[in-house]
């Protein structure tokens, strides 16, 4: 089970305790499950129950216990806990996550850097009327980009009234050239003031520009590196623990693109991939054989998690207007 599917699950057991007379509110219109935090457990938990209660004039560990209860009951699910003031853990069967973890892999690597392109917004035309200045080109460019990718059409001009005006750099961004200018200008939400400064060009872990970069370089690289020994990605089973919750940032990604272009955000994708990133990082070492190791159904499956990971990453990039390296 996904964490589209477990978020939809959770929407579902709402939905039956109104149905039932055991929750008087409004059914939300989505739910977000995301790896546990600290004090937390199994694969995911959501604050769903947290909420619902002041709406449902309920203690919130009372509603989580309703919920509890159903989503107890739903195939795929192994176990249910509440923990603190009312988080919903969640913990999968093992075989269902499994699969679901290769539906999911195979889905993006088929898609490739397409993967989260839809239709929420085809046959619109969104108009985006800007100011002369160079963050606001930029945010209109990555914009063009982004609603396409969800079936859309940004016409982009310089007529009054302007419905598009991000709070303008402090300084002329070029100096940092072509990709860190336009990180510079995206990362940051439109009514944040953008830093122009070197720090965008250093090589190290610090620079979020250089952590997606790097990470999208290094999955490619490890393509290049299984190919020479022989084996190439074959989506399964990821025992790692490190795995979860980047399946759950991968599985989110079609969300991201659909909400960065309903609500003209790019740097809504910008953090993303920072986000994907950094769940990388951890799976990199353990994706090749080291010494005599032969190469395994693991390998392969982890292979193909990194490749899955490198397309988003890729797309993501491309989506901004940015250069996705093949080596750095």
């Amino acid at each position: 089970m996904t964490p589209v599917e477990l978020s939809r699950t959770v929407l579902r057991a709402v939905r039956c305790a109104v149905d039932e007379g055991e929750l008087s509110v409004a059914v939300p219109q989505r739910a977000v499950v995301a790896p546990p935090g600290p004090g937390g457990c199994g694969d995911y938990a959501t604050n769903i129950a947290l909420q619902l209660a002041r709406p449902a004039g309920q203690p919130p560990r009372r509603v989580a216990e309703i919920l509890r209860q159903r989503l107890a009951r739903t195939d795929g699910v192994a176990d249910v806990v509440v923990t603190g003031p009312g988080f919903i853990n969640i913990s999968l069967q093992g075989a269902v996550a499994s699969a679901s973890a290769a539906s999911l892999i195979g889905e993006i690597l088929h898609a490739g850097t397409a993967y989260g392109h839809g239709d929420a917004l085809a046959g619109q035309v969104v108009e985006l009327r800007i100011p002369y200045d160079v963050r606001a080109e930029a945010v209109a460019d990555a914009l063009v980009r982004i609603v396409g990718s969800q079936g859309g059409r940004a016409e982009v001009d310089h007529r009054e009234p302007v419905n598009l005006r991000p709070v303008p750099a402090p300084e002329d961004p070029a100096p940092l050239g072509p990709d860190a200018a336009r990180w510079a200008l995206l990362h940051p939400a439109a009514h944040d003031r953008p830093r122009i400064t070197a720090d965008h060009l250093v090589q190290r872990e610090s620079n979020p520009l250089f952590r997606v970069r790097y990470v999208c370089a290094r999955t490619r690289a490890l393509s290049r590196n299984a190919a020479d020994l022989g084996f190439t990605p074959e989506p399964g089973d990821v025992q790692e623990d490190t795995a979860i919750p980047l399946l759950a940032v991968l599985a989110d990604h079609p969300r991201v693109l659909a909400r960065a272009a309903e609500h003209r955000a790019p740097d809504r994708l910008a953090r993303h991939l920072v986000t994907v990133a950094d769940a990388v990082l951890p799976l990199l070492p353990a994706v090749l054989p080291r010494g005599d190791e032969k190469p395994s159904a693991a390998h392969r499956a982890r292979l193909a998690l990194a490749e899955a990971a490198g397309a988003v990453l890729a797309g993501g990039l491309s989506l901004l207007g940015i250069d996705a390296p093949q080596h750095l």
